[in-house]
């Protein structure tokens, strides 16, 4: 890219009126540069069996390329027509929940040979269209593409084929694998292989959504494969991945592997909502660019994004751009919304795009003009930004759906609240509101070496390969924190006969062969201010090594115990011992939650153990030396203060400690090399407050104002507001 794609997703053929002229002048108005057109109305192009029109893409076309506005065409196959499931009904998926019935989109079987031929003819007679045309400047492939959960007969059946050549067609090899031998699911005949939607046994059923991921790897793949036969060299091929949903974008996305299916694309992409107004924090603009830059290790783009969206979010001034640079300071090379025009019935009637349903000027439309004329001015120097991240959280699908199948916290009462991302997302917030940034790792990427810390939450099911890999890098001289309910399986949710954590033991120094659900159970800090065991007495005398604090509450404590707004003291400290500074916190903040370990202690040191009668004696929290490098182990689910200060303990111990993460939440710094070769750095203030941030490197320029900034000076952020600082000097 040579330039910030600043856009909108825009549906001509939604319009109630004509106003496409007047659309393009409000456009160009505001900065817009790249709409993205055609990814849902398959049945406007194709309204009858064979019956093509075009005309509302063509007519779009002619309209922005006469007003230099560039184009991204989406392949409409995530939405089918009615015709097509009237003559051929079996296009809509069978799934756990039976044959689906027509109307809301993505109901189809990605597998069916009959959908399949429709799709591949459309997308065909859709390039052909399109391709030749200067202003179109890439293609996404369908829209936010998952399995839908088909599981219909042909789907099973390819499933069996797929264990058969997995297990080298041993039907004992794969009744060993998967235990089914328990309540007699034991499979004697592939031809009796039963119908796995029915299934009880977790390793067959985490197989089957494997399984499953991967028809969305092999149909995108597909896809691709018909539009390289159409676009330019200088055309790109993208998606746009999403993220489990929580009412808004969560953490990994459990129906698609997106490592395996971005390896078709020639650049990533990704679909970020997130809350706003008093909610808005930008962990999940940032979870989210993390995760899509590091499928490729390179840039993306931000394909939808909301503008104001539902009435909850609509962004209180500024708030639309702090979010905008808040995508580009992840390496997002794109801001796109969806959608450009609000609609005006059926199902994302309230769902609102950057004009409302009057199509006039309004708060967000002249905010988003602010940031288009601001790219417009500087996206040079922050578009293609590189990042040099020293740390990485390894994530992992399998482990995702394996602790689907075996919720950790699942007990007498059947009824789970603690799954995998919210253990991968209590690491990440707190990573990203202590400033510390991170690319994410997945159980295939060859780059883990590359790294100075590694971070494993809950990696429940992992083969010993990748186990094995983690002690590697610990005894080479990595630092490695990881957390309960990792390397208890195999990869194929069979528990490992060793003791827990089993291989990881190695690097840990640790084991267990209990663990329970805390009761009133709390967390006592074991470690000496230099950093050894105290026989289980707390310790709060000064360090001497000049480590900041990191772990102090505001003044503006709440009567709960809560920090105001989530905020706290960015004042530091160079005579305090991280850990023991978690005994200031109120109470609440050392409880353990959710989940906790029995952990005794082979070669570790203890850093935390449980303050409970019954629990006393066991660790909760524990540092290895383990060759040139060292391995943190928590054992239980603490409060994300205490989090931080468990963190922040490894990077000092490690060295890595840095004068940016000195600055806490509301106040996020992020960093890259830009296409120039100097570092960009973009200063946020998630909050409604004015708030204040010493910038403590080499002399700069702030590019929104275009004022030097000198090492030491203060930088005043209005509230939700954004300073960017170019330095003068080249890396």
């Amino acid at each position: 890219m040579d330039q910030i794609l600043y856009g909108a997703a825009y549906y001509d053929e939604y319009m109630p009126v004509e106003r496409l002229d007047q659309d393009i002048e409000m456009m160009k108005q505001a900065g817009i540069n790249v709409v993205r057109i055609a990814e849902s109305t398959w049945s406007t192009y194709e309204p009858q069996d064979g019956v093509f029109d075009f005309s509302h893409v063509e007519r779009v076309m002619d309209a922005m390329e006469a007003a230099g506005i560039s184009v991204i065409i989406g392949t409409p196959t995530y939405a089918v027509p009615t015709w097509m499931v009237k003559a051929y009904p079996d296009v809509l998926a069978t799934t756990v929940k039976g044959r689906g019935m027509y109307g809301p989109r993505q109901i189809m079987d990605i597998t069916n040979p009959v959908y399949l031929y429709y799709a591949e003819r459309i997308i065909r007679k859709l390039m052909a269209c399109t391709a030749k045309r200067k202003c179109v400047i890439g293609y996404q492939l369908d829209n936010e593409t998952k399995y839908y959960g088909t599981a219909g007969k042909n789907v099973q059946e390819r499933f069996v084929k797929y264990l058969r050549n997995k297990f080298h067609n041993s039907l004992e090899e794969m009744n060993r694998a998967f235990g089914l031998d328990y309540w007699s699911n034991r499979i004697n005949a592939w031809e009796d292989f039963p119908d796995v939607r029915g299934t009880i046994n977790g390793s067959l059923g985490a197989e089957f959504e494997k399984f499953q991921r991967s028809l969305v790897t092999e149909f995108l793949g597909w896809q691709s494969g018909i539009a390289a036969e159409y676009k330019r060299e200088d055309q790109f091929i993208t998606q746009n991945f999403d993220f489990e949903w929580r009412g808004y974008s969560y953490g990994v996305q459990p129906d698609v592997d997106h490592y395996q299916a971005a390896k078709c694309l020639s650049v990533a992409g990704t679909d970020i909502y997130h809350p706003t107004q008093d909610d808005l924090t930008g962990t999940e603009i940032a979870f989210g660019g993390d995760s899509t830059r590091s499928l490729k290790q390179d840039n993306y783009l931000v394909l939808e994004t909301e503008a104001q969206g539902f009435p909850c979010w609509v962004p209180y001034p500024g708030q639309l751009r702090l979010q905008a640079y808040s995508h580009l300071a992840s390496g997002a090379n794109s801001v796109m919304y969806w959608h450009w025009h609000s609609i005006h019935n059926s199902m994302e009637t309230f769902w609102k795009g950057l004009l409302s349903h009057d199509f006039k000027a309004n708060a967000a439309y002249l905010e988003a003009g602010t940031i288009g004329r601001e790219l417009k001015e500087i996206g040079s120097k922050l578009v293609n930004l590189k990042k040099q991240n020293r740390t990485a959280i390894l994530v992992s699908n399998e482990s995702l759906t394996a602790l689907k199948w075996f919720p950790i916290d699942m007990g007498a009462s059947m009824e789970p609240h603690l799954y995998y991302n919210d253990v991968v997302r209590w690491i990440y917030d707190v990573l990203y509101k202590s400033n510390i940034e991170c690319d994410f790792l997945f159980p295939e990427s060859d780059n883990l070496e590359q790294y100075q810390v590694l971070i494993v939450p809950a990696l429940y099911s992992a083969p010993a390969a990748l186990l094995e890999r983690i002690n590697s890098f610990v005894e080479q001289g990595g630092h490695l924190i990881t957390t309960f309910k990792s390397g208890f399986t195999d990869e194929n949710v069979q528990v490992r006969t060793e003791q827990q954590p089993g291989i990881l033991s190695k690097c840990l120094g640790v084991n267990y062969s209990q663990f329970t659900f805390p009761k009133d159970v709390w967390l006592k800090n074991e470690l000496s201010e230099d950093g050894n065991t105290n026989d289980g007495n707390t310790n709060d005398e000064n360090t001497n090594d000049g480590n900041a604090n990191g772990g102090n509450t505001n003044d503006e404590n709440t009567d709960d115990g809560n920090t105001k707004d989530g905020n706290v003291n960015d004042r530091n400290s160079n005579d305090r011992n991280t850990v023991d500074e978690l005994l200031e916190y109120p109470k609440s903040f050392l409880e353990v939650s959710g989940f906790m370990e029995l952990l005794k202690t082979d070669s570790a040191k203890v850093m935390m153990s449980y303050d409970h009668p019954a629990w006393k004696d066991y660790a909760a929290v524990t540092w290895n030396q383990y060759g040139k490098g060292t391995a943190v182990y928590i054992g239980c689910m603490t409060s994300p203060e205490a989090l931080k200060n468990i963190i922040r303990y490894t990077y000092e111990k490690a060295g890595l400690w840095t004068v940016d993460q000195q600055a806490e939440f509301p106040i996020i710094i992020r960093s890259g090399i830009n296409q120039s070769g100097v570092t960009i750095r973009y200063y946020f203030n998630y909050s409604s407050n004015v708030r204040q941030v010493e910038y403590q490197h080499s002399k700069g320029k702030e590019l929104l104002s275009g004022s030097a900034v000198e090492r030491g000076a203060l930088i005043s952020l209005s509230p939700w507001g954004i300073a960017i600082v170019e330095s003068e000097q080249t890396n």
